[in-house]
C-alpha cells in the first residue's frame, strides 16, 4: 500500500445513495460494501458510469477468458503498485483458475519460467501497455491466437485497471478488513 490512510474517506454504507448500492449487482451485494465503492460513491455520476464500464470488463461480455482477464488485471495492478487492486484480484484470480504459484509468478512478469506461450504474450502486452501505452508490432503479432475482440478487450482491460489503480493509489483506498497486504507492494 502506498498510503497508510485514506486521502478521501469512504462513505459509511448508510450514507450511500440506495440507487448506487443497487447498481453493485448480486456479485458485490453478497459482500460488505468494499472500500473502493464506498470511496467512489462520493461522486455518484462518476460511480454510475464506472460501474457500467467496470461491469463490462469483469463480465462474461469481456471476450477474454476469466483466467486470462485476471492474469492481465493482476499484472496491471502489480505494475502500477496498487496494493488494493492486487489484494482484491489475487482472491478473484484463484476463483477464476489461477493457482497461488501463478499469482506469485505474475510479479516476475513474462520472462519467468513456466508460463505458457499465450500467458507470456499476455503479460508482455500488459507490460508494454503499462510502460508505453502501446503494444509493439512483434507482441501484436504474437497475440494472433486471440480474436480481434479479445485483443481489443485485452487493451480495454489494461486501460480500465490502469485507471482503477491510479484512483486507488491516489485516493489512498485502504484494504478491506478481510484482505492482507502484499509485502511486495508496500511503500
Amino acid at each position: 500500500m502506498r498510503l497508510d490512510q485514506a486521502r478521501i474517506a469512504p462513505l459509511a454504507v448508510e450514507d450511500i445513495d440506495p440507487e448506487l448500492l443497487e447498481m453493485m449487482g448480486p456479485r458485490f451485494r453478497a459482500l460488505p460494501v468494499l472500500n473502493i465503492f464506498r470511496t467512489l460513491a462520493r461522486v455518484p455520476k462518476a460511480f454510475k458510469r464506472f460501474m457500467a464500464w467496470g461491469g463490462y470488463v469483469l463480465s462474461d461480455a469481456n471476450s477474454l477468458t476469466p483466467r486470462d482477464r485476471e492474469l492481465v488485471i493482476l499484472r496491471t495492478g502489480f505494475n502500477w503498485r496498487s496494493g488494493y487492486e492486487w489484494a482484491q484480484h489475487a482472491r478473484i484470480g484463484v476463483d477464476c483458475g489461477l493457482t497461488e504459484a501463478e499469482i506469485e509468478r505474475i510479479k516476475k512478469g513474462p520472462r519467468a519460467d513456466e508460463w505458457s506461450e499465450m500467458d507470456r504474450v499476455l503479460l508482455q502486452a500488459t507490460d508494454e501497455l503499462t510502460g508505453d501505452a502501446f503494444i509493439s508490432d512483434a507482441t501484436w503479432l504474437a497475440l494472433q491466437g486471440l480474436s480481434e475482440n479479445q485483443r481489443m478487450d485485452l487493451v480495454m482491460t489494461v486501460a480500465q485497471y490502469t485507471q482503477v489503480s491510479m484512483m486507488l493509489n491516489s485516493f489512498g483506498v485502504q484494504l478491506d478488513e478481510d484482505l492482507t497486504p502484499d509485502p511486495d507492494l508496500s511503500k
